[in-house]
């Protein structure tokens, strides 16, 4: 017997207006573990491995070290507490674009995010992809480590078999995901604990190294640094149609992720430093790796390796999961043909806007270069993007939006904390434009540059659904 699908506002499914074309709505099939796991691997990606050496170099003593990650991650945390609102009272496909577009308008969330759901998640997860093929070409294929081209297509294998993946439904790419980032959080506390256990006293000479800048400079430049590392569980919005019950689980996912993350991150760079004192932490490209090698000696590039390229499978998975939720939502608003709205009925998978993006990235794996330096300019904005996202938490508190049976979790000490958290991230847009001026031109005018092609792909959209329209 046919049985639909449950959106959000109970509707079994419904009939494009326009075009008479019936689509399938979003229906919940991801508990509160499921959304956990994903929000843990939209942060925890490649950046602990690496971030902590330019955290050191730039703050130079232990005190400023540890600061900057301790207040980074409770101005994540803060950021979480006003993400968790905003999805509690949204509980939305493709939310991070939706809320942007239902509060002020479809342009402006089509112009920040534009390029996002194309070219600068398509070159970051082929970027990534890239990085986990580079750790475990030498162990599958050790005579052709030094090979480019077999780097690029091992790169394309794995973003296929996870394309495949969550071509079977969004089930399956979760059972995924969580396999992935249990391994992670395993392996993080393997290392994090056996640092300590193998950590002697800290070297006398890694106390401190020379910091360029003043202290409080310093603080700021290790600070950007760090949340940045901590950036990315803004997107568990994307998945407000896919998680039971999100008023309620949606809040408990983002909190309890966040609080993991905090803690992990906490673990290891006190493992790390405990192990190489500051100096040793500034003075090493791969941090873990050199931690690692302390700890198991010959046995330490193979268990780096292998965490990173499992890193690298979580965030290339969970991109291929969370993306086609914004396609989803474009198309919505008729800035996307509507094809980018199918979904398999059974699996719940975006088909069609998988192999799309999916594509993408692949695409971005061969020619890496030239979508990098795309993604150096429009990266600019991603704070800005962030910011206006957090903003909305005002505009739905002012009109009383809340789920479908009238619950919503709600930030405390409001509205002090989420404008603080707003402030902070427009302080950072507007230091990172300070710092990459030439940027900022390319950037902006990219930016603006989406509101012409908001406009153009409105008109396609609709001319598209008035030619499927049945005569009358």
């Amino acid at each position: 017997m046919h049985s639909g699908c449950t959106d959000i506002d109970g509707s079994r499914q419904h009939t494009d207006d326009l075009s008479g074309e019936t689509l399938m709505n979003i229906k919940a099939k991801l508990s509160t573990f499921d959304a956990t796991m994903i929000v843990v691997s939209l942060v925890i990606g490649i950046g602990i491995f690496r971030t902590p050496a330019m955290v050191a170099a730039a703050t130079g003593t232990p005190f400023v070290f540890f600061a900057a990650w301790i207040v980074g991650g409770f101005i994540s945390f803060l950021g979480a507490l006003t993400f968790a609102e905003i999805g509690s009272r949204f509980p939305k496909p493709g939310a991070f674009y939706k809320v942007v577009a239902e509060s002020f308008h479809p342009s402006v969330a089509f112009m920040l995010n534009w390029t996002n759901v194309t070219i600068v998640n398509g070159a970051g997860g082929a970027a990534v992809a890239m990085i986990g093929a580079e750790y475990v070409v030498p162990i599958l294929f050790p005579e052709l480590k030094q090979n480019q081209q077999v780097t690029q297509y091992t790169a394309a294998v794995l973003v296929s078999v996870l394309i495949v993946v969550n071509y079977l439904g969004i089930k399956s790419g979760a059972w995924t995901q969580n396999i992935l980032t249990i391994i992670k959080i395993g392996m993080i506390l393997m290392l994090g604990f056996v640092a300590f256990y193998f950590a002697g006293s800290v070297p006398a000479d890694a106390g401190s190294v020379q910091a360029s800048d003043p202290l409080w400079i310093a603080f700021g430049v290790g600070l950007i640094s760090v949340f940045y590392t901590y950036g990315g569980y803004q997107c568990t919005l994307n998945f407000g149609g896919d998680i039971r019950s999100p008023e309620r689980n949606m809040p408990r996912a983002i909190f309890f992720g966040i609080s993991i993350i905090i803690g992990l991150y906490l673990l290891i760079n006190v493992a790390y430093y405990s192990v190489l004192g500051i100096s040793g932490i500034a003075g090493s490209k791969l941090v873990a790796a050199e931690v690692a090698k302390i700890c198991f000696g010959q046995s330490a590039y193979l268990i780096v390796s292998i965490a990173i390229f499992l890193s690298a499978l979580g965030f290339v998975n969970v991109t291929l999961m969370q993306i086609p939720r914004s396609y989803y939502a474009m198309a919505q608003d008729g800035a996307l043909p509507k094809i980018f709205m199918r979904i398999n009925e059974k699996t719940q998978a975006q088909e069609f806007t998988l192999l799309f993006f999916g594509g993408t990235v692949l695409l971005c794996v061969f020619f890496l270069g030239t979508f990098e330096r795309i993604v150096n300019y429009v990266m600019v904005f991603d704070t800005l993007n962030n910011a206006t996202v957090a903003a909305t938490i005002f505009v739905l508190r002012r009109r009383g939006v809340v789920s479908q049976n009238g619950k919503a979790y709600q930030v405390p000490f409001y509205p002090y904390l989420p404008a603080f958290f707003v402030l902070f991230l427009l302080f950072i847009t507007v230091n990172v434009i300070a710092t990459q001026p030439a940027s900022i031109l390319v950037g902006g005018a990219i930016l603006l540059a989406g509101y012409p092609v908001f406009l153009i792909l409105r008109r396609v959209s609709s001319n598209e659904t008035s030619a499927r329209r049945p005569n009358s």
